[in-house]
């Protein structure tokens, strides 16, 4: 593994919330919106989720904390709305601990290719823990 990050979710607070923390840690923030993201079907975003955030990332030196909003209405509960995202050096490391993790648990999406990452997948532990394995994509 190359990192091990906190993931936080958010009811459409995302940007203040990760504008503050970028603030009071001294950190760099990147977002991006849901407007932003290609869709599969080429249509636009809809309006209520638009200006909600898909992905923010804070970063100072190699420390990371990410973010996102949730969509509207789904599931959200103040307290319980983290994820562990783990960093992989390999597709085949994504699928082990994707494998892994996953034992007694709930797969949210399977592992598979997305327009940011070579292989990433979401699942939520047998010990109700909800875990991302991402391997990003080469730059170019």
């Amino acid at each position: 593994m190359k990192a091990v990050n906190a993931y936080l979710n958010f009811n459409g607070n995302c940007r203040e919330a990760m504008t503050f923390y970028a603030k009071c840690l001294g950190a760099e923030l990147q977002v991006m919106t849901f407007g932003e993201m290609p869709s599969p079907d080429g249509k636009p975003a809809a309006q209520e989720v638009k200006d909600r955030i898909m992905h923010a990332r804070l970063s100072k030196g190699p420390v990371a904390l990410m973010a996102s909003d949730t969509m509207p209405g789904m599931p959200f509960q103040q307290g319980n709305n983290f994820t562990i995202a783990l960093e992989c050096e390999s597709a085949q490391e994504v699928d082990k601990l994707f494998a892994a993790l996953g034992e007694k648990g709930k797969v949210t999406m399977p592992a598979q290719e997305t327009f940011w990452a070579t292989r990433f997948g979401m699942l939520t532990d047998q010990f109700g823990i909800g875990w991302m394995l991402n391997l990003s994509k080469p730059q170019p």
